[in-house]
């Protein structure tokens, strides 16, 4: 029986091109049919990167293709790409179309390869699977076909790190995220290969990833396919922080984490800790008057319509640390059941007084048909998306827009994650507040 879903939070497993778009001078080649990377783009772009949006060389897959085969049209674009684009890599992306049909895309882009071309491809017809998923597939495929070219005679850097964090453009947010997990992780003492985004170094930082000493995964579940892949490869042990770390209790806890089993100077760990700590209180006392003055005017309960990593980290947040009574919390990252044990546990935990309600729905029209119906005698604050706009006016909540679509908001660099990210985020939820008096 078909089911329609309603407001779709992520997009079909050829988004990520998105993932190549974040990478410095990395370029997505489609083969696929014509308008499927403008949809993405639509969906979860805010910027085109190095040659993202409409600049994606794409075959533009016809009833020709379908009926006679379109690889000689996908050798075609490729050859034109290398001659036009001045790039440090090409992925090569499958639509539904060419996966359909059986296009051998390996055969042509292994020719490139072979002639000493920086090519990549990747199966990612739509109807495989999710954006959430495809990351990992297409970060394990420039590993597998690319990276690996460079290990040979290389060692293990002492204090070298890899981040599987934050899906670029799946999270409006991820740039700023990214830096700022890179700078606390620096902070501690140790090298970072980011990976993605303006902290990179671009496919030189990717040449290195078999050289980490560990690597770090900062997210519930999408990331730790990449992770295992990398240990039954390189043997490379990783730390795993469940969710999004977010102001001074979060982030603490996450560097005292990677600093104990990456076995570092805790007296350097704890010292940049310390100083960041001081720091961030110091802004929150500022803001004590301003919470006593306006404590009948604010907020009182939160919803969250996210993915598992923000839901838990943002929850964790708004209750231990700005007082904010948790609603039910909804998942709508389609989160495989394996996980499920895991985020509602720590739901479960999420501070020592109380817990919270968690309920995993990928149709976020359901979701929100379901907080109109409760009831709303107290202020409460919606973190979602810019779906739910309407909503919030319906119900006389407060919204904060965190996840795609973004629409209402332009995210350059700002973030969520880390000591700043806390700080970021309590002047964004309370100056919609305060936009509401008149």
């Amino acid at each position: 029986m078909s089911r329609f879903i309603e407001q779709p939070r992520y997009s079909c497993a050829l988004g990520a091109q998105q993932s190549v778009v974040a990478i410095k001078r990395a370029v997505p080649v489609l083969h696929a049919g014509p308008g499927c990377g403008d949809k993405i783009n639509r969906l979860l772009g805010q910027g085109e990167g190095y040659a993202g949006g409409n600049t994606v060389p794409c075959t533009n897959a016809s009833e020709t293709e379908i009926v006679f085969g379109g690889e000689a049209r996908l050798k075609d674009v490729i050859a034109g790409a290398l001659q036009v684009i001045d790039a440090d890599l090409f992925v090569v992306l499958t639509g539904c179309t060419s996966d359909i049909i059986g296009d051998d895309v390996g055969q042509v882009a292994g020719a490139y390869q072979d002639q000493g071309h920086p090519v990549v491809y990747v199966e990612t017809g739509g109807f495989k699977s999710n954006n959430y998923r495809s990351h990992e597939t297409v970060v394990t495929a420039i590993i597998d076909q690319y990276v690996d070219k460079f290990k040979t005679g290389r060692g293990v850097i002492k204090g070298l790190v890899n981040v599987f964090a934050a899906i670029p453009y799946q999270d409006p947010f991820w740039s700023g995220n990214l830096e700022e997990i890179k700078r606390i992780l620096e902070g501690i003492g140790l090298t970072v290969n980011i990976l993605f985004g303006a902290g990179s170094q671009g496919i030189e930082e990717w040449k290195s990833i078999p050289q980490a000493e560990f690597n770090i995964v900062v997210n519930t579940w999408a990331g730790l396919g990449i992770a295992r892949h990398l240990e039954g490869k390189y043997h490379t042990p990783y730390v795993h922080f469940p969710y999004l770390p977010v102001g001074g209790l979060e982030t603490t806890r996450f560097l005292r984490q990677v600093a104990e089993f990456g076995g570092l100077d805790n007296e350097q760990a704890e010292f940049f800790i310390q100083q960041e700590e001081e720091r961030f209180y110091m802004h929150i006392e500022r803001t004590a008057s301003f919470m006593l003055e306006f404590r009948y005017g604010l907020p009182r309960r939160f919803y969250t319509i996210l993915d598992a990593g923000y839901a838990i980290g943002l929850s964790k947040f708004l209750l231990n640390e700005l007082g904010l009574i948790p609603a039910k919390q909804y998942i709508v990252d389609d989160t495989p059941e394996e996980y499920y044990d895991l985020i509602k546990q720590q739901f479960r935990q999420i501070s020592e007084y109380r817990s919270a309600e968690v309920a995993f729905v990928i149709d976020a029209g359901a979701v929100q048909a379901e907080i109109r119906k409760d009831s709303h005698k107290h202020r409460s604050l919606i973190v979602g998306s810019a779906w739910e706009r309407d909503l919030a006016g319906e119900i006389g909540a407060d919204l904060l827009i965190v996840s795609v679509p973004v629409q209402y908001r332009l995210v350059l660099n700002c973030g969520y994650a880390g000591y700043n990210g806390g700080l970021r985020l309590i002047e964004d939820i309370y100056g919609k507040v305060l936009d509401t008096y008149r």
